[in-house]
């Protein structure tokens, strides 16, 4: 039976994972979940925001969905992001961002893009230091292999799904070295791929035209930085962040979560939007291929921003459970 990993972490994810599960079970998904857990609270109970028994159960599961984690205000000792802490230890290299134009009043038609993002290096690579109060240091690290990596997955994509240009966003007129390898890699590893469209974009350009015009975008692929900006740019076409998923994808397995992050101002009231779980729950039952119960969530996920029930996000008063029994009652 398929195995699935469940880490709520802190804040609303607490509420928005068991919210998942919950939906999961009544759908009669044929899985097993299995608990555990990461985050800030996780850290300042134990020591360590990913325990090493997290990370087997991780492992040993066909994949994982993952809330949202909680970070200090400030920098503490021994504390790192166990997310990153994931993406690292798995090797899950691709973090891919799809974002459609819901069913909702006022949305803007037409947009259908996919930010494809390398996910273990770059400024994100964690090699930073600190030379007394005045000085830091942070290496961005671009390799050719990583780069190949994830053009590659971004090609075999737009191809799996029907799509047909790919964009690839740099800015290798300053970023010489890095954007300058990151770009060279991607124009030679799409010379291979004549059926697909290509575009390269500066990445100022870029967010300026995901703001004013995302229809034109059909897969966007950049670095690690630049991706999850540009990303939370383009969630504003989505619903915004609210609805946002997305997939951390690896060779072996897979982490899917939902991008608001623990939003500890309204933690415990029950008004988490669960809708942003529910969807990254879709690119999981996909990955792990169970299609017909991806695709009869999803079928209920846009019935119900399509009529209602809205939490206070998307300018509704219901509840988190309001929302979840909503899209029950489309089974």
């Amino acid at each position: 039976m398929t195995s699935l990993c469940l880490i709520a972490g802190d804040g609303i994810g607490r509420e928005v994972v068991q919210a998942a599960r919950q939906v999961l079970e009544a759908l009669a998904v044929p899985a097993e979940f299995v608990e555990a857990e990461a985050g800030w609270e996780t850290f300042q109970r134990t020591g360590n925001a990913l325990p090493e028994q997290t990370l087997a159960a991780v492992q040993a599961a066909n994949a994982t969905l993952f809330g949202a984690v909680s970070s200090p205000s400030q920098r503490v000792a021994g504390y790192r992001s166990p997310i990153v802490g994931m993406r690292k230890a798995l090797d899950l290299y691709a973090c891919v961002r799809p974002v459609q134009t819901p069913p909702l009043a006022n949305a803007r038609a037409g947009v259908n893009l996919v930010v494809v993002r390398e996910n273990t290096e770059g400024l994100y690579s964690g090699q930073e230091t600190r030379e007394g109060d005045e000085r830091a240091t942070a290496q961005r690290i671009i390799t050719c292999e990583a780069s190949e990596r994830i053009v590659q997955w971004a090609v075999h994509y737009a191809q799996r799904t029907g799509r047909r240009k790919i964009t690839i966003v740099h800015k290798a007129n300053v970023l010489r070295e890095t954007c300058g390898l990151f770009r060279e890699t991607a124009l030679r590893v799409l010379s291979d791929a004549p059926d697909l469209q290509v575009e390269e974009m500066l990445v100022d350009n870029a967010a300026y035209q995901l703001a004013r015009a995302p229809e034109r975008f059909e897969v966007l692929v950049t670095t690690n930085l630049f991706g999850d900006i540009l990303s939370d740019v383009a969630s504003v076409w989505g619903g915004g962040l609210g609805l946002a998923a997305s997939a951390n994808y690896g060779t072996r397995t897979a982490v899917f979560e939902p991008v608001h992050g623990s939003a500890p101002d309204i933690a415990g009231q029950g008004s988490a939007n669960p809708l942003a779980t529910l969807s990254a729950s879709v690119l999981m039952l996909e990955f792990v291929g169970l299609n017909s119960y991806a695709k009869r969530l999803q079928t209920a996920i846009q019935a119900v921003l399509a009529n209602g029930p809205h939490t206070p996000d998307l300018g509704g008063t219901a509840t988190t459970a309001e929302v979840v029994q909503a899209v029950i009652d489309q089974f």
